[in-house]
């Protein structure tokens, strides 16, 4: 049964007026968040909360908390920790085809297994990250059995009501209040199975520091957030972006470099994922795309010369030794 006043106390913190009202912990965000996801809160109070965090900015030590709350309520992950914890939580308004999945089944095929989880609203046509999925042979999968299919093919997609539905319910809150709320940046600060590299994307810059320093706070040894295409970890092949993160729980920032010139914007292409997978067409900048987002996680991996081969990988692509 709905206890009307369990979050009420956080709420208070939040909301007490000018001069008197604060930040959560994190221990308090942790506590909320058990609080939300317990079922013991009321939807105004949880509304509230939001909407008070969104407007006064959230600070590392919520973020983290939330997300260390949210973390306990999953199922536990029963096989070996991926390599690489990839989220895809973005909205497609911006972007074309999602070609980071084949940069992330380039990944997978250099050893390195990749968890991908997500839900993704407002898709554009063409954008649909769970329709390309099976485009470059990604398997769509429940928790439970993720698992079982990362240990077979070294990469697995796990949709968020797959991954818990209480937390799906927090984000679809945006089309009751109107506005995103940090239930986006938690659910890309997830790592549900402990990946000790996480890659996030995220569309506004000012974002990138405050995930690095929630997963600091969270002892996450290795992370890498882009400002990519459509807020995913995706690389614009012309553009030196800056990239922050953390390199063995430090944090650490460095740059994309760029590997084409000109301007074109990442919808600006007629191409299908599938058909530059299985090399019925030549784009050039679709493949600049994959490779140079594929080079960026190969980095993070500690690979020493990872461009050469994020494009060796993308040559082999379809050759079983590579797989």
């Amino acid at each position: 049964m709905t206890e009307p006043t369990a979050l009420a106390p956080y709420v208070a913190i939040l909301g007490r007026g000018q001069g008197r009202a604060r930040s959560l912990t994190m221990p308090e965000a942790r506590a909320a968040m058990s609080v939300i996801l317990s079922g013991d809160a009321a939807p105004e109070a949880i509304g509230a909360m939001l909407m008070l965090m969104r407007m006064k900015g959230e600070v590392a030590e919520e973020i983290a908390g939330l997300t260390d709350g949210a973390r306990a309520a999953l199922a536990l992950w029963t096989g070996p920790a991926p390599a690489v914890d990839w989220p895809s939580y973005a909205a497609g308004r911006t972007r074309g085809q999602p070609w980071f999945l084949a940069a992330a089944k380039l990944v997978a095929q250099a050893g390195y297994p990749v968890l991908m989880h997500g839900w993704n609203s407002h898709q554009a046509t063409g954008a649909s990250v769970r329709a390309a999925l099976a485009d470059v042979g990604i398997p769509q999968v429940p928790w439970a059995d993720a698992p079982g299919t990362l240990a077979q093919t070294g990469i697995a997609y796990v949709p968020l009501e797959a991954l818990c539905p209480a937390l799906l319910n927090l984000l679809r809150l945006r089309d009751v209040l109107g506005l995103r709320s940090c239930i986006n940046t938690v659910l890309r600060m997830l790592n549900p199975a402990a990946a000790p590299i996480a890659l996030q994307g995220v569309f506004h810059p000012s974002y990138r520091e405050l995930q690095r320093d929630a997963a600091l706070l969270l002892n996450q040894p290795g992370l890498r957030v882009l400002k990519g295409g459509g807020g995913e970890f995706e690389h614009h092949p012309t553009k030196d972006i800056t990239l922050h993160g953390l390199q063995d729980g430090a944090i650490w920032e460095g740059q994309t470099g760029t590997v084409l010139s000109g301007h074109q914007r990442l919808s600006e292409t007629d191409s299908a994922l599938a058909d530059v997978w299985q090399g019925r067409i030549q784009d050039p900048f679709a493949m600049a795309i994959i490779i140079s987002t594929a080079a960026l996680a190969l980095e993070a991996c500690g690979i020493a010369d990872p461009a050469r081969l994020a494009r060796d990988l993308w040559l082999r692509r379809h050759d079983a030794k590579a797989a």
